[in-house]
């Protein structure tokens, strides 16, 4: 009996992937091979942080990614736990959007770092999506956001791409662990 596909609700409702992009000055070319995340039909939906894989981050379980990254935003406990048990991930990122509350003093220059250990240990703990991770092997791995210019490609091709970057440093961490004859035992 093959797996059902997990469901989860994308970020946005517009779905501009960045590899249709027209070329505009200072936008970048994709690898035909490149591996696009970005909405639940995507394939590969399971690298986007509202995918429904949880994470235990100090002491606590976290239902997604995007849980754990939107309340390590603040340093109140109390509006972190909101965050923590937000229904959905939708709801997890408009509470992690709001200004009413100060961010943390150090988040510009850590959330790169946040991001990385939530992600890292998202595929430690889900040896299914580690699996799914190897499985790409070198190709260039791209969140397919159009909205986002910072974690995705962004509508023309010139964002950041932060969160494909950070997909790509875990994968080559698991790909020194698990060198390709033994990752299949391994994450069995």
């Amino acid at each position: 009996m093959a797996a059902a596909r997990v469901r989860f609700e994308p970020i946005a409702v517009i779905h501009l992937p960045c590899r249709f992009y027209e070329q505009r000055p200072g936008s970048k070319v994709f690898p035909e091979d490149t591996v696009y995340f970005y909405a639940q039909t995507d394939d590969f939906a399971e690298f986007s942080n509202f995918a429904p894989y949880g994470v235990a981050v100090d002491g606590l379980w976290w239902p997604t990614v995007e849980h754990c990254f939107q309340a390590q935003k603040f340093d109140d406990p109390g509006y972190r736990e909101r965050i923590r048990q937000a229904r959905r991930p939708k709801d997890a990122k408009v509470l992690g959007m709001t200004r009413q509350l100060p961010l943390r003093p150090d988040w510009e220059t850590g959330k790169n770092g946040v991001m990385l250990d939530a992600v890292r240990i998202k595929f430690q703990t889900h040896a299914k999506l580690a699996r799914l991770l190897l499985s790409t092997g070198e190709r260039m791995i791209v969140e397919n956001a159009p909205a986002d210019f910072y974690w995705g490609c962004g509508s023309d091709g010139s964002g950041l791409n932060k969160l494909g970057q950070t997909l790509m440093k875990v994968r080559e961490e698991l790909q020194r662990q698990n060198p390709p004859a033994a990752a299949k035992d391994r994450f069995v």
